[in-house]
């Protein structure tokens, strides 16, 4: 973890929204700087502001992350993340994309030092080539693309 990530994000309780983004057999994922070495991929998604519901939340952090306007839809499960200094409670909701095309986008909350390298589809094939640290671990969770739209509870990762 960068100095940065930890002195934006760290030693404080976050509320995330994510974005599950399944069309045909792919998945939609963004790679982020300063999470992992050399990366962590995980479904776009960001923090809540205080006064804003989740399911706008996410519709404005899809945008900021991918270009790509949504429309939310269920809320599929909870995830919980500690790893001091980080602690981060996840909620994950199924999203369609309605207009746009998929870019790689900014964290407004990351000033100059952007933390999202890429954004892009991935196949089932293609996450398992994957080496498990890469991934955010709600991987673990599910073996495959569809599974991961079918879970439902909490998970502590």
């Amino acid at each position: 973890m960068t100095s940065r990530v930890q002195e934006v994000f760290g030693n404080k309780l976050r509320v995330r929204v994510c974005g599950i983004c399944i069309q045909g057999d792919q998945i939609l994922l963004a790679d982020h700087a300063g999470l992992g070495h050399p990366h962590f991929w995980a479904p776009p998604g960001g923090g809540v502001q205080f006064g804003e519901s989740a399911k706008a939340a996410l519709a404005r952090e899809f945008k900021e992350e991918t270009g790509l306007d949504v429309e939310v839809r269920d809320f599929l499960f909870a995830c919980e993340f500690i790893q001091m200094p980080l602690h981060a409670m996840e909620l994950f909701f199924e999203v369609r994309i309605t207009s746009g095309k998929v870019a790689t986008g900014v964290d407004p909350e990351m000033g100059a030092q952007q933390i999202i390298r890429e954004v892009r589809f991935f196949t089932e094939n293609q996450i398992r080539n994957l080496p498990q640290a890469y991934l955010h671990g709600i991987f673990r969770e599910a073996p495959g693309i569809a599974q991961i739209g079918r879970l439902r509870g909490y998970f502590k990762l």
